[in-house]
């Protein structure tokens, strides 16, 4: 690999119970979109701690992670 070169591969983070592949590293942020999932539209715990949507962004994902994620839904 040539110096310099950053170059990510795919790994896996535990979703919701199952093994999921994932472009790492990347934010919880590019994992949801990824999975096409909206970012808005869930709520989200990484490694058992629960993390608000302003932290998508920011938050990183390791190979083995573990995520929980829930789909908000509207209704009445």
């Amino acid at each position: 690999m040539a110096r310099g070169l950053i170059r990510s591969a795919m790994s896996q983070v535990i979703a919701n119970g199952r093994p999921t592949e994932a472009n790492l590293p990347c934010t919880i942020e590019g994992f949801l979109l990824a999975q096409g999932l909206r970012p808005r539209s869930v709520v989200v715990e990484h490694n058992g701690e629960a993390v608000a949507p302003s932290e998508f962004q920011k938050r990183q994902l390791n190979a083995g992670d573990r995520l929980e994620i829930v789909k908000i839904v509207a209704g009445g």
